[in-house]
């Protein structure tokens, strides 16, 4: 003990002698010793900024110090669509209502972390419902038209507004199908007829001179009393009529164009705006749109060529660099110069569908838009593309280079599969710059299965492969959802379960419905929500704010899978008039700009 605390004593001499010396070494140094102490702790503070700031490739956005207060609705007692109370059915949300989207009753909510019940739907199923990022629209059980939002309401998102619900803008038309855009809404008639009419609220209001095509005295309005419309709507018509007993079944939006299918097969185009054609999305260049009003022709106003080149073809070095670029005056204007002071923003800009030239005699089951992309699916279930593809969003595959496909183009979904292997589209989706194939595979002597195949931007996992990947252009298979199967009551045997309907966000999140109820016999519940992709704003309902790489099927916040459900149910439209006691209705999920909702649909 003695030899211990000797030997403690000479190690505190020997460094407390070490330490004087340095003392006086500092103090004849002192500049020295600054310099030294001012260099280490900058070092020390550059080294604990890097090891504590780790930036992911999902790395969520910092939001702004003025959204840190705004509050965040947490989960409510119930996610089911079905009021407790009284069994009555409502919608299911959750995501960003930044734009009084997913709750315009509670302007003051700006994210919904979990799935809560929407009263605001409470008794009310639609025929479609339709998202953009600050406007939206549904189709109630009458067919009319409803619209709501601060696009539509002309409000800030930051604004000390009242609630505002959706309002009634376009009624007696017996709309089946919405498409939105940033400035149009596009609707289909069960008869067949494609109306177009603006988005915000005032530029709604009708003109102060009628035109022929919509507002004749003589038009069926007169008779079956429409004319009582206050919204400035227009029919867009085919430039060739139709044949005999042809009408259009099906439309699909991109950015600035649109996709039409006849009941015979037959693909048409329409041009919103200058923009149209600026990847080849439309599948040709040259139509003809009217010219600006004038007084002087009224009954029969002439019509304005024009053409729409695609960048890459107008200009091929536009993404070179400015050493190997041609010079910028020999580069051919991508827009005919007789619309440069044409309006382009209003729904009359174009009013009419075009057939796209190389489709002609092809005869098509399908159409889906991207935001700069179209696909098409022929009845023998191969798929067609063309349009933008820097990510890869046609799916041609690895070695395709090119960032514009001007023509539609075949789409090979068997090349990681043996060639003894039938493969066949069944169905398409498309969002922003993600594709969906939805692929049957048979080989005709095992049992067949379908695959769901992705392609495009997967920056924030919507791929669907367990990989972030800002480029896929071979489609791949998605994990957790390809090539399932389950027992099938009738057959007694094995069946592929296949995906009932998917939803495709411009930003990035995937909504899948999953048919787990078509052969589960008397005892099936519904059908499995899945999701996947970015979720920085909750918009996958798992109440994190971190992105899904693969499907995850969603669960209630009250516990159990999300089980989308079907029933009968009586049904209100959106004025709160009864439409009938007893209607087959069933849940369908929609994913939208930073959102996501489920909603009743009638079957």
């Amino acid at each position: 003990m003695f030899k211990r605390t000797a030997a403690q004593a000479w190690r505190s001499r020997r460094l407390h002698s070490h330490l004087s010396q340095a003392g006086q070494a500092a103090r004849a140094r002192p500049v020295r010793s600054a310099v030294v102490a001012s260099s280490a702790a900058v070092t020390a503070g550059l080294l604990w900024y890097s090891f504590s700031t780790t930036i992911h490739n999902d790395a969520v956005i910092t939001p702004k110090p003025g959204d840190i207060s705004k509050p965040v609705q947490k989960a409510s007692t119930s996610s089911t669509g079905i009021i407790e109370d009284d069994g009555s059915i409502c919608a299911v949300v959750w995501g960003s209502n930044q734009y009084n989207i997913i709750n315009p009753k509670e302007p003051g909510v700006q994210r919904v972390q979990y799935p809560v019940n929407a009263s605001w739907l409470k008794d009310v199923a639609l025929r479609d419902l339709a998202l953009h990022e600050r406007h939206a629209a549904c189709v109630d059980a009458r067919g009319d038209v409803y619209q709501w939002g601060n696009g539509f309401f002309d409000l800030s998102s930051t604004s000390k507004s009242e609630p505002h619900g959706p309002k009634l803008t376009l009624r007696g038309k017996n709309i089946i199908r919405l498409q939105l855009t940033e400035s149009r809404v596009y609707a289909l008639s069960a008869s067949g007829k494609i109306y177009v009419f603006a988005v915000n609220a005032e530029q709604q209001l009708p003109t102060a001179k009628p035109t022929p095509a919509t507002t004749s005295w003589w038009g069926p309005g007169w008779i079956w009393g429409e004319e009582g419309n206050t919204t400035d709507f227009t029919e867009i018509t085919p430039k060739k009529k139709l044949a005999w007993g042809e009408h259009f079944v099906s439309i699909s939006a991109g950015r600035n164009h649109l996709l039409a299918l006849t009941s015979a097969g037959r693909t048409f185009t329409h041009p919103m705006n200058k923009n149209a054609n600026t990847h080849g999305q439309l599948g040709l260049r040259k139509f003809d749109i009217p010219a600006p009003p004038s007084s002087t022709d009224t009954v029969s106003p002439p019509r304005v060529s024009v053409e729409l080149v695609p960048r890459a073809v107008a200009d091929p070095f536009t993404t070179a660099s400015p050493f190997s670029r041609t010079p910028v005056s020999s580069v051919p204007p991508a827009t005919s110069t007789n619309i440069d002071g044409m309006d382009d923003q209003h729904i009359r800009f174009s009013d009419s569908l075009f057939e796209i030239p190389s489709l002609k005699g092809i005869k098509v089951s399908q159409i889906a838009a991207g935001g700069r992309s179209s696909f098409v699916t022929t009845d023998s279930g191969r798929v067609l593309g063309w349009g933008a593809n820097e990510f890869g969003q046609i799916g041609l595959g690895g070695n395709m280079t090119l960032d514009t496909i001007i023509l539609p183009t075949e789409v090979v979904l068997s090349r990681n599969v043996p060639s003894s292997v039938r493969t066949r589209c069944i169905d398409i989706a498309a969002g922003g710059d993600l594709t969906c194939f939805v692929a049957e595979r048979t080989d005709g002597e095992s049992l067949a299965y379908v695959d769901l195949l992705t392609c495009g931007n997967g920056q924030w996992g919507g791929l669907g492969n367990n990989l972030f990947s800002n480029a896929q252009g071979n489609p791949v298979r998605v994990k957790n959802v390809s090539g399932l199967r389950e027992y099938n009551e009738d057959i007694q045997s094995m069946s592929p379960i296949l995906p009932y309907a998917i939803s495709v966000s411009p930003t990035g999140h995937v909504l899948l419905t999953l048919d787990t109820q078509a052969h589960g016999g008397p005892g099936g519940s519904g059908r499995d929500l899945v999701a996947w992709g970015i979720n920085h704003d909750y918009q996958l309902g798992t109440g994190k704010r971190s992105s899904l790489p693969v499907p995850t099927t969603l669960e209630r916040p009250e516990g159990g899978r999300f089980i989308l459900g079907r029933r009968n149910a009586p049904v209100r439209d959106l004025a709160g008039m009864v439409w009938k006691k007893k209607v087959e209705v069933e849940q369908c999920a929609v994913a939208g700009y930073g959102n996501s909702i489920v909603y009743w649909k009638i079957k």
